[in-house]
């Protein structure tokens, strides 16, 4: 329903409105997005302010503009459009998106889940186990926004606030009841989350990332920890399986429980055992041992499915049933993926891209190997973030036996140059076996060559992806379509049987 202006600036704090009211009925930070009687807001980026694009949205049929106070009086704003002047437009944004949309997270159970990992996997195993229990879900984060029966890609974890509003009043307006959503650093402390409730929110680890915008791991934690503010979030669910979960849960004053292999969580990870086939383990609480399993491979996923586990409890599903959802939820795309392509060796695609889930990732596959058989891994590191982390990421990737190290979304930034910085990390692991390839394509190649039938190759860091952006071109290059033109290059007579 429309909305007058005015009753925006009312509940905005600090707001004033200069020029006639008006009836606002939707809202968006991009002018290239701007429909008949939207509110345009001017944010101010890293590059580019927003207000520089005042005239375009107003041109595609802005009713009105919200800018920040230094700019009230403006000139790069038509003279005859009104103005919502508000003291910061990134701090205003988020309420005002959620007030122009209704408010659409009171309609919904929203659960937020935000870690260093397993974000994508913990939103789909819930979203699994509630569908078993006759759930209308949704989905927003990494691979998708999915609302009943719509499904679209997602450029962004989280969504800036105008889309992230829009994607709950769609869902809500659907007839969806929960929403799993991952909930990104950027998210929290650029808030495009404010004025969305949450009735659950889960943190499943902390690991550096990220530090070239937060600064300190400190700071990041802090940005994470936002989720959990009472304000914001009715129930937590927290692994303490790592220091900032255990600080966090010692820190929050929101109702919560805990979960992890730690023996002094609420729900007690025990008994792992790790297959091709997937993951088994019992989770043990109040003195109950809960047999569990998922078809994911890897221990990480004892922990995503706990956590999936525990927050459907709490939104009110039989406890049976939910478990039956995550172990019938098959492998979500790019997480632990397994390629089939008529290759000899075990290939798996995976998304993991921060030191700790590389070593785990291979330290998983390395188990699955028969007596002599040797992991290759295939990976890089992004461009234009984390700098200090690449030694650290190239030591990681060199725990495999055989690393080849190769471009991944360098973006500005000389592939060479990135390299170079991995393999610091190297330089004083005896015995390690590094080869440089900067063509991804041909990196993949060449591992899947080198792969016998005991063999596995380990390709990570874009997992899902579908395109690489090198300079200015964005350049398609899905992994798993590369593991399928090396596999007919090397193993011709064996892709023609398969196929």
């Amino acid at each position: 329903m429309p909305l007058k202006l005015s009753e925006i600036a009312e509940r905005l704090p600090d707001a004033r409105l200069i020029g006639p009211d008006t009836e606002i009925v939707g809202i968006t930070h991009d002018s290239r997005l701007v429909r008949p009687d939207f509110l345009f807001a001017a944010v101010r980026g890293t590059l580019q302010n927003g207000i520089q694009f005042a005239t375009d949205a107003v041109e595609h049929g802005a009713a009105a503009v919200m800018i920040a106070a230094k700019y009230a009086d403006s000139p790069l704003v038509p003279r005859n459009v009104p103005r919502l002047v508000v003291p910061s437009v990134r701090q205003s944004l988020g309420l005002a998106s959620s007030m122009v949309f209704g408010y659409p997270s009171r309609r919904l159970n929203l659960v937020g889940i935000t870690g260093t990992n397993g974000k994508t996997t913990t939103s789909f195993l819930l979203d699994a186990a509630l569908t078993e229990v006759g759930v209308r879900t949704g989905i927003i984060g990494t691979i998708e926004f999915r609302s009943a029966n719509k499904r679209a890609p997602s450029t962004f974890t989280t969504p800036e606030a105008p889309d992230l509003q829009s994607m709950l009043a769609e869902m809500a307006d659907a007839g969806v009841e929960t929403v799993s959503m991952e909930v990104s650093s950027h998210g929290l402390d650029q808030r495009r989350v404010d004025s969305a409730h949450f009735r659950v929110g889960i943190f499943t680890n902390l690991s550096p990332e990220h530090l070239d915008y937060h600064g300190t791991i400190e700071q990041y934690f802090y940005a994470k920890a936002q989720l959990f503010e009472s304000s914001r979030c009715d129930f937590a669910i927290v692994s303490v399986d790592d220091e900032w979960g255990c600080r966090l849960a010692s820190q929050m004053s929101v109702n919560h429980v805990t979960y992890g292999t730690n023996p002094n969580a609420d729900y007690v990870i025990e008994n792992v055992r790790v297959t091709h086939d997937g993951t088994w383990f019992n989770l043990r609480h109040d003195g109950v041992a809960i047999p569990m399993s998922t078809r994911i491979v890897g221990p990480a996923n004892a922990m995503n499915a706990a956590a999936a586990y525990v927050a459907a409890l709490e939104l009110g599903a039989e406890p049976e049933a939910a478990r039956r959802g995550i172990a019938r939820c098959e492998s979500v795309a790019g997480r632990f993926q397994l390629v089939e392509a008529g290759q000899p060796s075990m290939v798996v695609v995976d998304y993991a891209h921060t030191p700790d889930a590389i070593s785990s990732l291979i330290a998983t596959v390395r188990s699955l190997l028969g007596k002599g058989g040797r992991v290759t891994v295939v990976g890089g590191a992004r461009g234009g973030r984390d700098r200090l982390k690449r030694p650290t990421l190239g030591r990681a990737l060199a725990s495999a036996d055989l690393a080849v190290l190769t471009t991944d979304n360098p973006g500005d930034e000389d592939p060479h140059d990135i390299i170079a910085q991995l393999m610091l990390g190297t330089l004083d692991m005896p015995g390690r076996h590094v080869h440089i390839e900067p063509d991804r394509q041909e990196a993949i190649c060449f591992a899947i060559g080198k792969a016998g039938p005991d063999d596995a190759v380990v390709i990570v860091g874009r997992g899902h992806e579908t395109s690489i952006r090198v300079g200015k071109q964005l350049v398609h290059l899905d992994d798993r379509e590369a593991v399928a033109q090396a596999a007919a290059r090397h193993f011709p007579s064996s892709v023609a049987v398969n196929g």
